[in-house]
């Protein structure tokens, strides 16, 4: 299984990006996906999650300007970030808890990580 996120890149204060991340394999389910990010000298820290219910859950720094949104079919998630700010600035990490795949003969779960995309906001 491999998480492949995309859409990063340097953006004006006030302005707007969207991430997208596409789980790839023999897939059986994902309980749920998120969106991490690591600023320079912090910890990773959860941005948003999403169930396969729906259910969501924001950081409060970001309620109000993010929305995080799923197509299980697809296995995708997306990050709509508007309003962006210079402390948005960080590596965005997209996250697959719980996945249940195909390793094999045999059914496997496990937790997925992408690569990172780069989102930056100068101040």
């Amino acid at each position: 299984v491999q998480l492949q996120a995309c859409g990063g890149g340097l953006v004006q204060p006030g302005g707007s990006l969207r991430l997208s991340c596409a789980a790839s394999g023999r897939i059986s389910s994902i309980n749920v996906m998120g969106w991490y990010r690591a600023a320079p000298g912090k910890q990773r820290e959860l941005v948003a999650s999403i169930t396969s219910g729906g259910s969501t859950n924001n950081a409060d720094s970001v309620k109000g300007r993010f929305t995080i949104s799923r197509d299980n079919a697809k296995n995708t998630v997306h990050l709509q970030m508007n309003s962006l700010k210079p402390e948005d600035t960080a590596v965005y990490y997209c996250n697959a808890d719980r996945v249940r795949y195909e390793s094999g003969p045999f059914w496997a779960i496990g937790d997925k990580w992408g690569q990172g995309t780069q989102v930056t906001v100068p101040a």
